[in-house]
Order: C-alpha cells, then sequence, then structure tokens
C-alpha cells in the first residue's frame, strides 16, 4: 500500500546569531516605545582548503533591533564588544535620506537574547 505525503506550505522567518557588539546601543524614542540599535559581527573562520589555497575570515556586520523593555535592557547592560546570542527575525526596510535617496536596510528584531560574555 503506498503512503500519501501530505505538506503543508507554511513560511518561517528565524534568524539566529552569536556575535560581538560592534557598537554600545543606541537608544531612541516612537512615541514612548524605546528602540535599541547596535550593530553585531559574525564571523566565518579562515581555513585552508585541499588544494592549498587559503580562504581568510570573513565578517558579516548585521543591524540589530530591540524594543521596549529590551531595548532599556541593551541601554543598560550591552557594550561594545559584548557576546551575545540573538534570536529574531529578518526585517528588510526602504526608506529615502535627505537627498531623497532610496536607502535600504536589513535588520534583525530580536525576540530573544542572552549576554554570553565581554
Amino acid at each position: 500500500m503506498k503512503k500519501k505525503c501530505k505538506f503543508v506550505l507554511m513560511s518561517y522567518n528565524k534568524v539566529i546569531l552569536i556575535g560581538n557588539v560592534g557598537r554600545d546601543p543606541e537608544i531612541r524614542y516612537v512615541e514612548t516605545r524605546p528602540i535599541a540599535s547596535f550593530s553585531l559581527a559574525t564571523s566565518d573562520r579562515a581555513y585552508t582548503r585541499p588544494d592549498g589555497s587559503t580562504v581568510p575570515e570573513r565578517t558579516e556586520w548585521h543591524n540589530i533591533i530591540m524594543w521596549d523593555a529590551q531595548a532599556e535592557f541593551a541601554e543598560k547592560y550591552i557594550r561594545k564588544g559584548t557576546r551575545l546570542f540573538v534570536e529574531g527575525k529578518l526585517r528588510y526596510r526602504v526608506w529615502e535620506d535627505r537627498n531623497t535617496i532610496k536607502r535600504t536596510v536589513t535588520e534583525i528584531y530580536v525576540e530573544n537574547f542572552e549576554i554570553l560574555g565581554r
């Protein structure tokens, strides 16, 4: 007897990063809600391929966004160099600068985080 497979199509937006904070959180307010933003660096180690060629270390920079109580915590306890675990959603945003040039930015909106060390 042949068994039928059922697939449920869904989308899933989840990002998990472990890295080092690149700058102290910047706090701003939208109405009365605090927002913390800062950068987080993650790195892929350098390695040597079997043919002897070397692939250098590669660092990626991520824009991190925290809201409300998380933003207040970030303001008090997160500093440049802090090792951080971050779990959240990837958001893509388009905006216009002062010269009416369209700019794009990709951000991680934090749902859960943990300080791992300094």
